[in-house]
């Protein structure tokens, strides 16, 4: 038995209708996409502002000290020296009015006493003359892992403590604040590849950035590997 050829009509104007549908509603999903990928490009390139975790340094003199083990020191000489200049330049410039030893004085001062990593914080901020002290100790500092010379796998952290000097309890930190960053950000680089002062550079810069950030409000990529 032969069907009649308008039995078939309801078939083809659903199938026609729902071809429309899909025509309508291409335009739409297209604008909808494209804004979606736009706004998610604009987050990845974008900033944010970061509030200053700490802001005890406002209207008071302060600076900053930097120790490492001796291993860490013979495997990267003037770390210390670097993370010391390089924090307190940026504390005075951007930190609240107050006041900072110069860096170059700072350091002559403490490599002309190298005992006072063995002094109480209270006794070296009584030596450099400053309400707040902030000290950086750093805890690990590797450009590759133990046993693995060839590929690069940077790691830096440390503990950030600040120390009140007109305080009750010199000695005793008012903020402490742990930082760990890791560079490169991908595995499997070799050291043919990157050479090593830019391994240590960057692993450093980040650390830098972690440490000095705590002290004033300070805007961040959105999208930021450290």
């Amino acid at each position: 038995m032969m069907t009649h050829p308008q039995s078939r009509w309801p078939l083809r104007i659903l199938a026609i209708l729902g071809a429309s549908a899909t025509l309508l509603c291409t335009p739409g999903c297209i604008i909808g996409a494209a804004v979606g990928g736009m706004m998610e490009s604009a987050h990845r390139t974008g900033k944010h502002e970061v509030n200053a975790e700490y802001l005890g340094i406002t209207g008071k003199s302060f600076t900053v000290v930097c120790t490492a083990n001796r291993l860490i020191q013979s495997d990267q000489p003037g770390l210390t020296a670097r993370v010391i200049e390089r924090v307190n330049n940026r504390l005075i410039q951007n930190a609240d009015p107050g006041y900072a030893i110069p860096s170059a004085d700072l350091l002559t001062v403490l490599y002309n006493t190298p005992q006072w990593p063995a002094m109480t914080r209270g006794e070296v901020a009584k030596l450099l003359g400053v309400d707040v002290l902030v000290v950086v100790e750093i805890i690990e500092y590797r450009l590759n892992e133990p046993g693995n010379q060839y590929v690069w796998d940077g790691t830096g952290s440390c503990v950030v403590s600040v120390y009140e000097s007109q305080s009750a309890l010199p000695d005793d930190p008012v903020f402490e604040k742990a930082i760990r960053v890791t560079f490169p950000d991908s595995s499997g680089f070799m050291r043919t590849e990157i050479p090593e002062s830019a391994v240590t550079t960057e692993l450093s810069n980040r650390m830098i950035n972690r440490i000095a950030w705590l002290f004033y409000t300070h805007e961040e990529s959105n999208i930021i590997p450290y």
